[in-house]
């Protein structure tokens, strides 16, 4: 891997570029499984290139989906900031769900244990603190089960993942069904 301390010569950070652009298209459209060598020949470089730049494929994720995963926080923070705690837990489900479903890429990655990933995890965090605060705010207010957790909520993220994976127009369906289903039982 080329060390930060020496630039890049112009025609070698051409390169990185172009990978990091084929990665991420090609992730977003298949996912994080994508073979390395349809990165390196939709850039237009050698395999060869493609791992004197990113030995694993590890360092595309640490150098892609940390910007992807940006958007946790502003998720995050618009449903912090609606004062009606169903409708924050709720909306941020679904708007967390819908990026999901527009970049396999970001599914798999909030699918996955990626313990060689440090900022892609520092992201994930970031966004449970989120997903607890809001829990706790529906739940205070009886409107979530009382017994629903954070671990419910990450169990549901995988599941999600796998109904976004095989039926990509289904899931809004889905997460109703669920929302019904852990919704306070006020009788």
């Amino acid at each position: 891997m080329v060390t930060a301390s020496r630039p890049l010569r112009a025609d070698a950070a051409r390169n990185r570029e172009k990978l990091l652009a084929a990665a991420a298209e090609l992730f977003a459209e298949r996912g994080l499984d994508v073979p390395l060598e349809h990165i390196a020949r939709r850039a237009e470089v050698s395999i060869g290139t493609l791992y004197k730049h990113f030995p694993t494929r590890d360092d595309f994720v640490g150098a892609i989906f940390p910007e992807r995963l940006a958007a946790l926080d502003a998720i995050g923070e618009k449903a912090l900031g609606d004062p009606d705690p169903w409708h924050a837990f709720a909306g941020y489900l679904e708007d967390l769900y819908a990026l999901q479903a527009e970049d396999r890429g970001l599914n798999d990655i909030l699918a996955r244990d990626l313990p060689n990933a440090p900022e892609v995890v520092s992201a994930c965090h970031r966004g449970a603190g989120h997903a607890g605060t809001l829990i706790e705010r529906a739940v205070e207010a009886g409107v979530l089960r009382a017994d629903y957790s954070i671990a419910d909520m990450a169990a549901l993220t995988r599941a999600m993942a796998q109904v976004i994976r095989d039926v990509p127009d289904g899931w809004r369906r889905f997460l109703s069904i669920y929302l019904e289903g852990v919704a306070a039982r006020n009788s």
